[in-house]
């Protein structure tokens, strides 16, 4: 249906974003960083319980780089869950490491396990790409979803996003007859709105997650996005827009036969007002990240003209003209779908 483009390579972080980074405790000194854990001496393939090669592999290290990485991985886990609090930590032991050779960031996620319970949590390690970061803090700033990362040097510390994959939920829950289908295509509605709104790409089914949460008389969900590499990259405006993705044609499906036109349009205003509100209330940080982001190099020049071009065509207007970096594109597009309810205005 659409093809991405070829891997894309990784973004180095500026001095302006680094600068943005430390102004807002996004940056600290790790004991850990990616480099280290690439010094393992072998792995083996990860199944799931069926077994199914997940694409990921566990690796492992030689006894003393094992003993001095889970010694520094559980700090980090401190200091991503516990602002650094290390008392809790002689209890949390570093007991898998898998790797991920599929991803542009090719991550490393850690298991920790809690040894008082057996009770255990992930994290990731992984090469911070500025683009990734201006994801992970648009994210962060207009959506729904607080996300808690860390970065040093060239390191990124994310923290999980728990939730049902969504290529595992559209194949294995979709259909089941508890479902409430209304309530999960407002919400795929939603997330295809601001995916748009903020100009976030590549959301493939196996790219976002489905977190529900048991409600009183029924479920709840929400669809949050996990993967942030193609966050304003591409060139064509249907990348941003999950609805054009072959694997999301079920989910799309079901939106067209329980969603009439107007009922579609109400989801779609909500989730511009509620973007809006949030960009209001963020808008000297929201400012600050925009003004990084503009003067940043975040893709070819041929993708920033084919958006611009595609966006302009889209809303009507020549004030894409104007734009000369991704970031530009950005800030417009928010500018352009959030600023009509005056909300937007401050953060512009």
């Amino acid at each position: 249906m659409m093809d991405i483009s070829c891997k894309k390579s990784p973004y180095p972080i500026t001095p302006a974003l680094r600068q943005y980074l430390r102004a807002y405790d996004r940056e600290t000194p790790l004991p850990v960083a990616y480099a280290d854990l690439r010094q393992f001496t072998g792995s083996f393939p990860l199944l799931d319980r069926t077994g199914k090669d997940t694409l990921w592999q566990t690796v492992h290290f030689e006894p003393q780089t094992l003993r001095e990485l889970s010694q520094g991985l559980t700090e980090v886990y401190a200091l991503l869950k516990t602002a650094g609090d290390l008392s809790f930590s002689k209890h949390l032991v570093a007991d898998r490491i898998d790797y991920c050779e599929f991803g542009n960031s090719r991550p490393f996620r850690v298991r920790i396990v809690n040894q008082l319970n057996d009770n255990y949590d992930y994290f990731y390690v992984k090469q911070a790409d500025a683009s990734r970061l201006y994801g992970l803090e648009l994210e962060h700033l207009l959506s729904p979803n607080s996300l808690t990362f860390l970065v040093s040097g060239d390191t990124l510390i994310e923290e999980h996003i728990v939730g049902i994959p969504g290529d595992d939920f559209i194949r294995q829950h979709l259909s089941q007859p508890h479902l409430n289908q209304v309530r999960i295509a407002k919400e795929f509605v939603k997330f295809n709105e601001r995916c748009f709104v903020r100009l976030l790409g590549d959301m493939r089914a196996y790219n976002y997650v489905i977190a529900v949460t048991p409600d009183f008389e029924d479920e709840q969900y929400r669809v949050r996005a996990i993967d942030f590499e193609q966050q304003s990259y591409e060139g064509r405006r249907t990348m941003y827009l999950p609805q054009f993705f072959k694997d999301n044609a079920e989910v799309v499906a079901m939106c067209a036969r329980h969603l009439k036109p107007e009922t579609l349009r109400q989801y779609q205003t909500e989730e511009r007002a509620l973007m809006a509100r949030r960009a209001r209330a963020e808008r000297h940080r929201l400012r600050d990240l925009l003004e990084a982001m503009r003067r940043h190099d975040l893709a070819p020049p041929e993708k920033v003209a084919q958006l611009k071009a595609e966006l302009g065509r889209y809303h009507h207007t020549d004030a894409f003209e104007k734009c000369d970096s991704m970031g530009d594109v950005v800030r417009q597009n928010l500018w352009l779908m959030l600023g009509a309810s005056g909300a937007f205005r401050a953060a512009g």
